[in-house]
This record gives structure tokens, sequence and C-alpha cells, in this order.
């Protein structure tokens, strides 16, 4: 299985690498030189694995401080 790295595929995963790191949304944009966050956020922006475990992770934290 050959798998083929292209310039734009590393910017979607500098992106999502920044947003998992905790870069806001507009300085991601600024960064990669976006005007409109729809073009960041929906095809740019990927969940990744880690950014799941969080939420989940965050979620499980605040039905605990229901307690």
């Amino acid at each position: 299985m050959s798998t083929n790295f292209t310039p734009h595929s590393l910017r979607h995963t500098h992106t999502s690498l920044l947003a998992e790191a905790g870069v806001s949304l507009e300085q991601i944009m600024d960064q990669l030189g976006h005007i409109d966050d729809h073009t960041t956020e929906n095809i740019y922006l990927h969940i990744t694995k880690e950014m799941k475990k969080e939420a989940s992770h965050k979620f499980a934290q605040l039905m605990r401080s229901f307690d």
C-alpha cells in the first residue's frame, strides 16, 4: 500500500495538529491565510483521535461535577 503525501495533505494535518494543540480558530485562519472560517473549519480542520478523547474526558468531568 503506497501513500502519497502532498503539500496540500500536509496542510490539512498541520491545521488539525494546531487545533489539537489548542490554537484558536482565528490564529489558525491567520496562519493559513483564510478570511472565511467556513473554509478552515469545513475543509481543513479534521477531528483527530486525541481531540475525540479530550472531548470525552471533558464530558466525563462535567458529569462528575453534578454529583
